[in-house]
């Protein structure tokens, strides 16, 4: 089975670690199973194609598209033609994409318009929130999927109600769970531990990116005021995405517990995570993360493609209003926060539950395009 992965963007890489590391051990037992990893370009940094593949034992893939920039219609569209040869010169019994990024999308369709099966790992998540670009991503997806590997029994039943049929689903666990347990020993402390005399659960985290808390200049600064004002005293460690750092700019808000640093590599952000008294974010994938920490997490946002993080772990969806802020401040440092627990078949072996399933259907044949509904 020629297999071709597809990623986009930082977070596809800690998705599909694991699952190229349990490609190769099948490989190596004698099965019959290769892949070829192509990136997009979606999404490219330097500092991460040398450092991030690196700390994640990730191969150089076998094809960068360059295919970032522009608008979104502009990003899909140079991602669809630049796949299309790819995938031309390359055929593969089936294409493997992650997630919900733009990538995500555009392959799944050029692969289907070429007649080739497609998997998505993280099918079914749902945030019931269309005017995300990361939503549309995942409807299209879908509808074009052939095998869906989901995080939770809510994944499941969101693509049942879709009328994908049941045997096409299959309840595999978090990949991007897989590669945290595997790394967690590894963490380390950035410069910033030391720089701002940090101490384990005396200092919160912040992430923001979306567009309803950093485009504005006003909402970012108020919802940071906030930040520092509750914290009582404590560091505030925020690591700036460069599109956020120039609203931030103008508005001039400095203090002395807050602290900015550039982006952080996997091992160094996910060191200060698992240390913080709590981390404050607007990002999906780190409310996972912090599930499986124990970590406090309050997420900035009116919803959620990730309910599991509320309902199992400690994740608490706050809305996007700074005064939401400070009942959930006092609730933390009251020591009444939920305690949490991890969600089923979080276990670091959902990669190896993928592979299975791919070698056990690698010789069905895909259903038709009238079979989708």
């Amino acid at each position: 089975m020629k297999i071709t992965i597809v990623a986009g963007a930082r977070p596809n890489f800690m998705k599909i670690a694991p699952i190229i590391d349990a490609i190769r051990e099948a490989a190596s037992g004698g099965a019959e199973i290769s892949y070829r990893l192509v990136h997009t370009g979606q999404h490219y940094d330097k500092k991460m194609s040398e450092d991030f593949f690196e700390q994640l034992g990730i191969p150089e893939p076998d094809a960068n598209l360059e295919a970032g920039g522009g608008t979104q219609a502009e990003q899909t569209a140079n991602i669809m033609v630049r796949f299309e040869k790819e995938l031309m010169l390359h055929p593969a019994d089936l294409v493997l994409v992650v997630g919900d990024v733009t990538s995500t999308m555009a392959c799944a369709i050029v692969a289907k318009k070429l007649h080739t099966r497609v998997a998505h790992v993280e099918a079914g998540i749902r945030s019931g929130d269309i005017s995300m670009p990361e939503e549309v991503n995942r409807l299209v997806t879908d509808v074009l999927t052939d095998y869906y590997f989901t995080t939770s029994p809510i994944a499941n039943r969101n693509l049942q109600r879709s009328g994908v049929e049941e045997d096409r689903i299959f309840f595999v666990g978090n990949t991007m769970i897989d590669t945290l347990l595997k790394q967690m020993p590894r963490f380390r402390q950035p410069a910033i531990w030391k720089n701002a005399a940090l101490q384990p659960r005396e200092y919160f985290v912040v992430t923001l990116h979306r567009p309803a808390n950093v485009d504005q200049q006003g909402q970012l600064q108020q919802l940071l005021r906030e930040i520092i004002i509750l914290s009582r005293g404590l560091p505030v460690i925020f690591p700036v995405h460069p599109r956020t750092a120039k609203v931030l700019a103008g508005t001039g808000l400095v203090a002395p517990n807050l602290h900015l640093t550039e982006p952080l590599s996997y091992l160094e952000f996910n060191y200060l995570v698992q240390h913080a008294k709590a981390v404050i974010t607007d990002s999906g994938g780190i409310t996972e993360e912090t599930t499986v920490m124990g970590v406090p997490c309050m997420t900035l946002r009116d919803n959620t493609e990730r309910p599991e993080t509320c309902l199992t772990g400690t994740n608490e969806l706050l809305g996007t209003a700074p005064e939401a802020l400070r009942p959930a401040m006092e609730k933390l440092f009251a020591g009444q926060w939920k305690k949490g627990g991890i969600p089923e078949l979080w276990d670091g072996k959902t990669a190896h539950r993928i592979i299975r399933h791919l070698l056990g259907i690698s010789t069905i044949n895909p259903p038709m395009v009238a079979d989708y509904k």
